[in-house]
């Protein structure tokens, strides 16, 4: 009897849901589980109770923005080792893109 891997899993952090959508289609299709949130504090939350291999996530979303997701998930023993790429047309990361650097993300896609 075989076992395939489990496949590695992403929390999704997008509060339009049409770029949700499309990006957890993107993700399925690349071979990854995929959770959504839709705002900063239920990332948070989905984070701590899942521990994904991975998060993405908008840096402009409600609750807390994706600066403050970051911070917090990367100052925390529990998540601190979870690879965060942030993808964003937020027009203000365009003044000061270091801004994610310093909250903590792996990678940035604008």
């Amino acid at each position: 009897m075989s076992f395939l891997p489990e496949r590695p899993l992403v929390l999704l952090v997008e509060d339009d849901r049409s770029g949700r959508i499309l990006f957890a289609e993107c993700l399925h299709q690349a071979g990854f589980r995929v959770e959504q949130a839709h705002n900063g504090l239920q990332a948070l939350e989905r984070a701590f109770d899942l521990l994904p291999d991975a998060i993405m996530t908008d840096l402009n979303i409600p609750g807390i923005d994706g600066y403050e997701l970051t911070r917090r998930l990367k100052t925390d023993p529990r998540t601190r080792h979870i690879p965060i790429l942030a993808v964003t047309g937020y027009g203000p990361f365009t003044q000061d893109p270091s801004r994610a650097d310093r909250a903590g993300c792996d990678a940035i896609l604008p």
